[in-house]
């Protein structure tokens, strides 16, 4: 048995701000017996490695040869590091609960047949905007993630751009579709034997890829509500960004590619060609160019990719020992046209 039982690594890119301000809140609420922080720097160019050496000098520092991405990242740093479970935690959340990570850890030690959980994520204010009475949901994962029918995620807590405030509504643990990469406790084991992140996403949806490869495999994923974390997300791309655009496209449809059984791949595409080209056009009719021109690069990227993927994807479905069903409506059709816009409606 390892001597660490959980590794919370987070992986830094040119983020020594972030390192400054969050970190210390990390360090000072995960300080139990087992539990050992890392940070793993993806060949900053700014002052982070001066600010781990000055400011954290007792926190190991894993230093990549240059920036992996956070999939490829994450996949040569926690080579390095013998525990049970990882936690891959952004460099710009904030733990205010102390032993934050024992709900989990106490949920993962008593059902084996867990693969990987999250905390409910709730949303950081930290940049001068009044934060509301009531915590809000953050975006990224706010209380567990799901996918629907065509392979859109959305979360209990957050659907598109809609989140909701944390009355307590999802205080309950429940299984999931897909954990939030900003916070995902994972075991050690299950993480290699999947062959952790898919590098070639780079960044973006890497983490729903993971968590469907997982339960094609049987595992479970789940939310553990008794723990929490305030995440200030958009901190390496905000949300109009072409590129980001352009990932979550490629990227969610490489997942449906390599995950769908063979039976529902095709129909599915089809549907999907038809959506992102009515996504594309609604960019053009707001004028927004760049990101017109980013849905349609990842349209043509993943086209050349399925090719490179298809023996990845053969390889999954020969391997897959259980059925990884996905919600059977369309939340596109739930949250525009039906005006569902919180979790419990659907």
């Amino acid at each position: 048995m390892p001597t660490v039982k959980l590794a919370i690594v987070i992986l830094n890119w040119n983020g020594a701000d972030m390192l400054h301000r969050y970190l210390p809140s990390v360090i000072r609420c995960s300080q139990m017996d087992g539990v050992q922080v890392y940070v793993a720097d993806n060949a900053s160019t700014d002052r982070s490695l001066a600010v781990m050496q000055t400011e954290f000098p007792d926190i190991p520092v894993i230093r990549l040869d240059r920036n992996y991405g956070f999939a490829e990242g994450y996949n040569r740093a926690l080579q390095t590091i013998e525990a049970q479970y990882y936690l891959l935690l952004n460099s710009d959340v904030e733990i205010r609960q102390p032993r934050w990570v024992q709900p989990m850890l106490r949920r993962m030690d008593a059902e084996p047949d867990i693969a990987a959980c999250q905390p409910k994520l709730l949303q950081l204010y930290d940049d001068g905007t009044p934060a509301p009475p009531t915590p809000r949901f953050e975006y990224a994962g706010a209380a567990g993630g799901f996918i629907d029918r065509y392979g859109y995620p959305f979360c209990r807590g957050r659907i598109f751009a809609t989140t909701e405030s944390d009355l307590g509504q999802y205080d309950t643990d429940c299984d999931l579709h897909w954990a939030t990469g900003a916070a995902l406790m994972v075991r050690a084991a299950d993480y290699h034997a999947v062959g952790g992140l898919d590098a070639r996403f780079f960044a973006h949806q890497e983490e729903i890829d993971l968590c469907w490869r997982l339960r094609l495999r049987g595992r479970r994923i789940v939310c553990v509500s008794q723990s929490t974390a305030f995440h200030l997300g958009g901190a390496t791309l905000n949300k109009d960004n072409p590129q980001k655009t352009f990932l979550n496209f490629r990227n969610n449809l490489l997942l449906l590619y390599k995950n769908l059984p063979d039976a529902e791949l095709r129909p599915t595409l089809r549907r999907r060609r038809w959506l992102d080209l009515l996504a594309a056009l609604q960019y053009l009719l707001r004028a927004d160019i760049a990101n017109f021109k980013a849905v349609r690069r990842a349209r043509r990227e993943f086209k050349k990719m399925t090719t490179e993927y298809a023996g990845h994807r053969a390889q999954i479905q020969q391997q897959a020992t259980a059925a990884a069903p996905r919600s059977p409506y369309s939340i596109l059709w739930q949250y525009y046209v039906r005006r569902r816009t919180r979790f419990t409606q659907l």
